[in-house]
């Protein structure tokens, strides 16, 4: 497999080094169904997650597409039985695929700066062609994402590679105001608590349980945190599709009181709905929270309901 953006070497040169191969993953690190797979995105490997329906083909597929630091088992939460997406959905007849984003996950070693937000959407968007060529996906593609996942969906939903295939974006912690100034993805325990917020939001174990999800933010990514902003604004009028986004009670990264949300709702004017939302009890990372279910399966009532505005069921 080539890199993405390597060009070929001349047959006098030595050949470039292999990367190292992934770590292979840990026994019981996911729930029971879902399973571990790899996309060809356009000759760039992406490893994700996938979990199906039992019985049947599936209604339609979420994707489920993580925030910055993390990977694809935050929407597999293991620090309680009910947090998972994965298992949620497949139990409601839904297909579930969480991706690694470009430099995430197996891709790591070959993008180790990472890439720009419109660079990861054309990956992303061939990594779901691959999909859609191998797997039953029902009646379309759900994109459903946390925190700087988000950007990435809306950067995709507004491209022009973007198809009749995507039913709706249902996005959490992820706004167009940010409360704090960024500093380039740097850990820091005033980061930290931005993240998590209140302790008593998690079940117990929830970071023992998490530290195998845990990722550098690529170089490249975290050079762009600052102007996500205006990357905003010139996506948001581009995106056709139903939008559902939600932040945290205790969400930190994002201003959020009535006015910065009547805004960011505003700036959606190609979408046929637009919902912003509130999840009681809740911080940033609400997929592995107490209120993961409760916002779960919100997320699917809305695509209960882009099913029905396209007529697709």
């Amino acid at each position: 497999m080539t890199a993405l953006g390597s060009t070929p070497t001349g047959d006098t040169d030595p050949p470039a080094p292999e990367p190292p191969a992934p770590d292979p993953p840990v026994p019981g690190a996911f729930s029971t169904g879902v399973r571990r797979i790899t996309l060809d995105a356009g000759g760039l490997d992406l490893s994700a997650l996938l979990s199906e329906p039992e019985q049947g083909p599936p209604r339609a597929t979420v994707v489920a597409v993580h925030g910055g630091g993390m990977s694809a088992g935050y929407f597999d939460g293991q620090a309680h039985p009910e947090q998972s997406l994965m298992t949620l959905g497949a139990q409601l007849g839904y297909t579930v695929l969480s991706v690694d984003r470009p430099g995430y996950g197996s891709s790591a070693a070959w993008l180790p700066e990472g890439l720009t937000l419109g660079e990861q959407a054309v990956v992303l968007h061939a990594a779901l062609d691959d999909f859609r060529r191998h797997y039953a996906h029902g009646a379309g593609l759900f994109l459903l994402a946390h925190s700087l996942g988000g950007a990435l969906v809306m950067a995709t939903a507004a491209g022009a590679e973007a198809d009749r295939a995507l039913l709706g974006l249902d996005v959490s912690g992820c706004g167009h105001r940010y409360a704090v100034v960024p500093d380039q993805g740097r850990t820091t325990r005033r980061n930290t608590l931005r993240h998590w917020g209140p302790l008593r939001l998690y079940p117990p174990n929830t970071f023992a349980k998490s530290t195998g999800l845990v990722a550098p933010v690529p170089a490249r990514e975290a050079g762009e945190l600052a102007r996500w902003p205006e990357l905003f604004a010139a996506l948001a009028p581009r995106i056709s599709v139903p939008v559902r986004l939600t932040f945290a009670e205790h969400e930190a990264w994002w201003r959020h009181g009535e006015q910065d949300l009547a805004d960011l709702a505003a700036q959606l004017t190609a979408s046929p709905r637009v919902l912003v939302e509130r999840q009681p009890d809740a911080g940033h990372n609400i997929s592995l929270g107490w209120a993961a279910r409760a916002y779960h399966l919100r997320s699917l009532a809305f695509l209960e309901d882009c099913l029905t505005h396209t007529g697709r069921e």
